[in-house]
């Protein structure tokens, strides 16, 4: 009842009026002086203009601009750019890593804190209400009642007040500080695309290693069972007196060495299994048994589409969140220098005190209105050296935002030249792969009719053998190198407006 009887009375309090004022005033916050420190601009070096301007693909040819390169499409690149591969399971994984992902449930945590931040830095915009309420059972003094020798009656007593306060942003200091804080949400924004990418192109990497290395373990057993007709003909060939025993030693021999090459890739395929496994947020012995007997690596028929350089800039989810930290460090510099000037602060501040029995009396009221002015006088260069911290981090934001561009660069063209001379190589070990096999079959041919010796099988027993891995295992390289050149591309993420235009 008490506390009830005290909100009436502040109904009945004309303080009406005094709050008008105030919001009065807040409105002329809108009219406030330019906001302290540098405005914003997104950067306009030569770096990213000559960046910008870089063709990747000549449009006319398809070719690469880089001289040699592999072959490659001025088609945009696709948000989904692992679809290009027509492979269903391929598809089904990369959708499960992107949903179970734990790194990527971190980002989202971390764009989740950056929002809440941006909340708390905007709520400084709005009015502070506080409210306080303590009642209590005693008796003043009688001097402080200004009546010596006077002792009152204990009775019960109350003190209450409601503070209404507003910040007027003159300087332009929460308004620098919102600038940064949304600033930041959007680098975080960006960050949790960078992890995208990066789960897609790994979960897209691990499963061209297993598809590869059963490829490898394929060519190897083949190799083995051509070898272990090779032990079956030299042990026919001895018993028939046409051959000595060096040659079946011999025989076996090359067969045991190329059945020690099946171990190291059996162990490649189930450590790639486990990888894939953790990727899509499994464990690692709950891997997808239906991956584990891919034998063909994802392989694209098309041309590889890459777009152009301002296409890059803005697709590059690092290069957008350099460029966020950019603009937020370059806000925290405002931040810093309205701290050079005063604080003002509107206040209005209503109280009731007196006894219980008395709540609602007009004697019981008290109320203030007025600015509330506050500054630290900058004579000791602590906001001086604020300012310079501020200025030093923008320097250092630009920096890093120009090697950004760099490093996206100088990933396409390396992803690019690795995968063009893996290309070469790839067709030089077909066609070498073509005349190893013809070698061995004549040899096989000859030694069976007595006309060479066993060596000369056994060398291009094994150069066939070589040769078979070598071609593999450039498959395997080709797989890898395509999904690097995408990664480095910046494909992977939902398609969102980037800050660089």
């Amino acid at each position: 009842m008490p506390m009830q009887a005290m909100i009436a009375g502040y109904q009945k309090f004309p303080f009406g009026p005094a709050c008008a004022i105030v919001l009065a005033l807040a409105g002329l916050n809108a009219c406030s002086l330019q906001p302290v420190g540098p405005d914003y601009r997104a950067p306009a070096s030569t770096l990213v203009t000559r960046a910008g301007s870089l063709p990747l693909v000549d449009e006319k040819t398809n070719a690469p601009a880089q001289a040699g390169a592999a072959p490659a499409s001025a088609q945009p690149l696709p948000d989904r750019w692992w679809q290009l591969y027509r492979d269903a399971r391929l598809d089904r994984l990369v959708a499960q890593a992107l949903a179970r992902n734990t790194d990527l449930r971190v980002a989202m945590a971390n764009l989740e804190r950056e929002q809440a931040l941006l909340g708390e830095a905007g709520s400084a915009q709005n009015p502070t209400l506080g409210v306080n309420a303590r009642p209590y059972y005693g008796h003043p003094s009688g001097l402080s009642e200004l009546q010596p020798g006077y002792v009152p009656d204990n009775a019960w007593h109350y003190d209450s007040g409601l503070n209404l306060s507003y910040q007027l942003d003159l300087f332009g200091q929460i308004q620098r500080a919102i600038e940064a804080a949304n600033a930041d949400s959007e680098a975080a924004r960006a960050a949790l695309d960078l992890v995208r990418i990066n789960v897609a192109a790994n979960t897209a990497r691990a499963y061209a290693e297993i598809c590869a290395t059963g490829l490898r373990l394929q060519t190897a057993r083949r190799s083995i069972d051509l070898q272990r007709q090779s032990v079956a003909l030299t042990g026919r060939l001895l018993q028939a007196g046409r051959t000595g025993e060096l040659d079946t030693v011999r025989a076996r021999a090359q067969l045991q060495q190329l059945t020690a090459t099946l171990p190291p890739l059996l162990a490649q395929r189930q450590n790639a299994l486990y990888r894939l496994a953790t990727l899509t947020g499994a464990l690692p012995q709950d891997f997808p048994r239906d991956v584990a007997d891919c034998v063909t690596p994802p392989r694209l028929s098309r041309l590889i589409p890459m777009g152009d350089g301002a296409a890059l800039l803005r697709r590059r989810p690092d290069i957008r969140q350099n460029e966020r930290q950019l603009a937020s460090a370059t806000a925290r510099v405002g931040v810093a220098m309205a701290d050079l000037y005063p604080k003002i602060t509107l206040g209005l501040a209503g109280s009731s005190a007196g006894l219980m029995n008395g709540i609602g009396e007009k004697d019981t009221y008290g109320w203030s209105l007025g600015p509330l002015i506050s500054w630290t006088i900058p004579n000791n260069g602590v906001a001086q050296a604020r300012i310079a911290q501020s200025q030093a981090a923008t320097k250092a934001s630009l920096a890093r935002f120009d090697g950004s561009v760099l490093t996206a660069l100088r990933e396409v063209e390396t992803a690019l030249n690795n995968y063009a001379r893996e290309l070469d190589r790839y067709q030089a070990l077909r066609a070498a792969g073509k005349e190893t096999r013809d070698v061995a079959e004549k040899t096989r041919r000859l030694y069976a009719s007595g006309k060479i010796g066993y060596l000369d099988v056994l060398d291009a027993e094994r150069s066939l053998a070589d040769s078979d891995a070598a071609l593999a295992q450039s498959q395997a390289q080709l797989a890898d190198d395509q999904v690097m050149l995408f990664r480095a591309l910046g494909g992977g993420w939902e398609t969102a407006q980037g800050a660089i235009k």
